[in-house]
This record gives structure tokens, sequence and C-alpha cells, in this order.
């Protein structure tokens, strides 16, 4: 009998009052996330501070939702881990996850509520972070920046869009044809929104983050601008990093871990420059004097060549040798077989064989002869 009566006592699983502060919270954040989907300003305002929903309100959302983890409770309330998942309508075919720390503090009533909602620890800021959102929209692109215009950002459309179509010529159209580009106000804006220190991209007129091998369970990339080195280009150039980036959205499906970087900035490089006229001593100007001075380099960029921490010159050279082995297999066995070199090489299981068996199967040569095809190649366009 005494057992029967221990079963019970010990199979009664009661909730801590966290566990009950969690539940709260929760409820709270489901509120605040239906109120900013719903435009709904007096809704929001009714769970916390209303100043995210200024910053926000010109994103376009298909979803918005927050599950809290973590509850800290504090002498002033409670501060909250929690993962922050949402969508861009149009554009993300799976939800952004983000880690937040929200603070709380709770009423004289006991009702909880948002003081704070800010990146946790060591994850890189969202765009809203950083200011109100302004949001502009082109006919392949959708352009989302703080600090700038809606004048300035439509500049940023134009060139989206006419990326596109050019990218879809080349590279095909099995790919969204839609790119989402973030325009933060400063290097330091943009450093913040990759979680690293802006000195790994001062220089660096853009970058695209997204997932490799395109699972499409990650969202849609986002080409983040740095809008200081991004000024210091004329026309052709802003064109030429816009369509490199958007190459990147295009061909993240093919690009794996079997991709060499030679490879993949290679044929963004070499989709960027066609129409532009640019000749291969304009487009690869270190590499061409490192070639004047006798410097012919002798093998293929490796991936650590194209750190964006390396010597300015070095990194350029990097990016110059792979664009140019792109355009010698163009010059060499045609654009279809460049695109279908490309595939190849992306669709090996591994690193190891993946560019060598694409060589042999796609191109009919060996990586020893086309190192040599490609040394010769980079000596006659710069010599």
């Amino acid at each position: 009998m005494g057992l029967g009566l221990l079963l019970p006592l010990t199979g009664c699983d009661r909730p801590t009052a966290t566990d009950s502060a969690r539940a709260e919270v929760q409820q709270v954040l489901d509120r605040r996330a239906a109120a900013l989907l719903g435009h709904d300003e007096t809704a929001y305002g009714t769970t916390g501070a209303r100043g995210d929903y200024t910053r926000l309100r010109a994103l376009p959302l298909a979803s918005w939702s927050y599950r809290v983890g973590a509850l800290r409770r504090t002498a002033s309330g409670a501060t909250a881990d929690a993962e922050l998942r949402y969508r861009v309508a149009g554009y993300d075919r799976a939800p952004v996850g983000t880690r937040r720390t929200l603070t709380l503090a709770r009423t004289a009533d006991g009702r909880w509520y948002v003081t704070a909602d800010e990146p946790a620890g060591k994850t890189g800021q969202q765009l809203w972070d950083q200011g109100t959102v302004t949001a502009v929209r082109g006919a392949h692109s959708l352009v989302l920046g703080t600090g700038a215009s809606a004048a300035d950002l439509r500049t940023y459309a134009r060139l989206a869009d006419r990326a596109v179509p050019a990218v879809s010529g080349a590279w095909g159209t099995d790919w969204s044809r839609r790119v989402v580009v973030l325009v933060p106000r400063s290097l330091a804006g943009m450093a913040s929104l990759l979680g690293s220190p802006a000195a790994d991209y001062r220089g660096i007129a853009a970058v695209t983050t997204g997932e490799a091998g395109g699972t499409g369970r990650a969202p849609a990339d986002r080409v983040v601008v740095n809008p200081e080195a991004y000024a210091l280009l004329g026309d052709a150039g802003k064109q030429v990093v816009l369509t490199h980036e958007t190459t990147h959205v295009a061909t993240r499906a093919r690009t794996t871990a079997a991709t060499p970087l030679w490879l993949s900035e290679g044929y963004a490089d070499w989709i960027g420059y066609l129409g532009t006229g640019r000749t291969p001593a304009e487009a690869a100007p270190e590499l061409a004097r490192a070639v004047r001075d006798g410097e012919v380099p002798q093998q293929l960029p490796a991936d650590q060549d194209f750190g964006f921490t390396r010597e300015p010159a070095k990194l350029a050279r990097a990016y110059e040798g792979g664009w140019l082995a792109c355009r010698m297999i163009a010059d060499r066995w045609g654009t279809a077989r460049l695109d279908a070199f490309y595939r190849s090489v992306g669709a090996h299981p591994r690193r190891a064989g993946a560019v060598e068996e694409a060589l042999e199967k796609v191109l009919g040569t060996t990586p020893r002869e086309f190192t040599a095809r490609w040394r010769a190649y980079v000596t006659h366009q710069l010599g």
C-alpha cells in the first residue's frame, strides 16, 4: 500500500515559478509577434517598448516568432534567451534564425513587458538593430537599408535588377531570380551584421551570406554592402560588384564544400565582367603587374589566398587568377562547358578529387595540363 501511495507522488511534476514565468513571457512574445505581423502598433505597444516597431515596420514579413529558452530573474524583472525566426515575404524559402536576449520588466499587477530586444552575445546584429529600416522593391530585388534615403536605395535596386537577368543569361534560370541587398550605414555596420571585426572588410565592397549546397532549408542569401568601399567605385564597378554577388546567390545550390574558391569567386567575376568591355589587363591589374615583373603564379589560387585579412594586392591577385581560369575555360572549351564544369565540381561528395574528376570528365584534361595551360594563358593575356 505504501508503494501505491508513493507512485503518484513521484510521478507528479509540478511547474516551478520559473516555468510559469517562462510561459507567461512566451505568451507576451507571441502577442508581440502577432501585432508586428498584423501592423498593429497599438497592440505591439501593450507588450512593451514600441521603438522596435518603428524600426521594423517597413520590413515585408511573411513570418516572425520567438521561442523562449532560459529565463533569469533579476531584481527589476528578468532576462530571456530566445531564438527569433523570421521570413522575408517573397524572398526567404525558410525562416532566418538568430539568437536574441530580451530584457523584461513586470507591472504592479504582475504583467510582463519587453524593455529591450538585442542580439545575444557573439551574435551578429540584424539590420533593424542599427536603425529604422527603409525598404525599396525592384523588379527582381529587395533593398533594405538604414541611414540611406529611398532614392539612394533605388540606385542599388536598379543595379540589382540588371544583375539578375545578366546572371540568368549566363548561368540559367534554375534559381530564385531574386536578390536581397542589405545596405547598412557604414563599414562598422556591415561588420556588425556579419559578426566580425570591421578590419576584415575594409576595402571589400560587398559580400554574400548563405548556406553552401542549397539544401532548401536555409533562407535566401543576403548581399551585404560596405557603403564606404562601394561609394568609391565608378558606375561600371558598382554593377560588376552587384552582378558578382548575385552570381553567388544563383550558384549557391551548386556551390558546395567540394568547390574551391578560385572557381566560385572566379566564376562570379567572369559573369560580373561579361559585356563590360574590360581588357584582362584592366580587370586584373595586380596580376598584370606581377606578370610584368616576371612573377607568373605557379599554381591556381588556394582557398587561404582569398582571406579578407590578407594583404590587398595578394587578395586581388587571387581573385584575378580565378577569373582568368574561368575565362580561359570559356574561351578554350566554351561557356556551356564552363557551366558544366562548375556544376560537376560542386556535385562531388568531397573536396578531394572534385576538380580532378571534373577536369577529366568535362574538359578532357588533367590538373597538370590545366595548370600549365592557365599559366600560359595568364602570361599571354597580361604579358
